[in-house]
């Protein structure tokens, strides 16, 4: 359990009430938790999962340690058909499924992962292959770490971008954006679009009401925090069609089929 606050006193209130109900122990300030490094210096917080790293390469054996500059090539399309059928698809699925938990800290490999991952009901030598390129990766790049620095505006700042029709299985597109608190990275995401999009704009409208849901969120969660945001939320999108259909929902021929998120983001703004 972690407890967090900003009144010592009440901390320390709530754990001598929790030792009167149950059998627990103090640990001291947080530094581990659920394979979750934290380290704190005069400038901020650090979190990493250097550790988890390390468990995961030894039980990878890769048998070397070299290493490579990005977690996946540029321009890959993975298909189920790639390659020929591992005869045993357990190792794959539980590199995989370590990997999704590494993601919590390493925004960095969010996309190679999330490719990763639709392969586990039957994986192939070539997807195992590429699968080795993120942990090598990884082997290379096993010090960085987040930093959430202590001095840092409480204003939102999000990026946005997506894909259109890049799985070539199903010709879904993908959505992809992260957030940041000030200069703190809180959240992030690459997820594939529930539908086909006929159009990049399409594509990226979906995308920009992805992102706009969460933004709406982050700010109901901050103002129960106490934090008040009384300015608009900047989302940096490099799509100016989407700006413009969710500038200007007279654009019917362009939104009719997608009214609905067209008309959330527009309400958002």
């Amino acid at each position: 359990m972690i407890i967090t606050g900003d009144d010592p006193e009440y901390i320390a209130f709530v754990k001598a009430r929790l030792r009167d109900q149950f059998l627990m122990t103090d640990l001291g300030p947080l530094r581990y938790f659920l394979g979750i490094e934290v380290s704190s210096t005069s400038d901020g917080f650090y979190i990493s999962q250097e550790k988890y790293i390390q468990d995961l390469l030894a039980r990878a054996s890769l048998g070397d340690e070299r290493t490579v500059e990005t977690p996946m090539e540029l321009n890959i399309k993975l298909q189920l058909t790639d390659g020929d059928p591992l005869s045993d698809p357990t190792r794959y699925r539980h590199l995989v499924g370590s990997l999704v938990y590494l993601a919590v800290t390493r925004p960095d490999i969010s996309y190679p992962v999330h490719i990763l991952s639709q392969f586990v009901s039957a994986p192939t030598t070539v997807h195992y292959s590429h699968l080795l390129r993120v942990l090598r990766y990884l082997c290379g790049t096993i010090t960085r770490r987040l930093f959430f620095p202590r001095s840092s505006s409480l204003q939102l700042q999000c990026y946005l971008d997506a894909t259109w029709a890049s799985d070539p299985s199903d010709r879904r597109s993908l959505s992809a954006y992260c957030v940041f608190l000030g200069g703190s990275l809180i959240a992030w995401k690459t997820k594939k679009q529930t539908a086909v999009s006929r159009s990049s704009v399409e594509a990226e409208l979906r995308a920009m009401s992805l992102l706009t849901a969460e933004v709406t969120w982050l700010r109901w969660l901050l103002a129960d925090f106490g934090v008040s945001i009384t300015t608009p939320s900047l989302v940096l999108f490099d799509s100016t069609g989407a700006i413009s259909v969710a500038r200007d929902l007279v654009k019917h021929e362009l939104t009719k089929h997608i009214g609905v998120d067209a008309f959330y983001t527009r309400a958002q703004v």
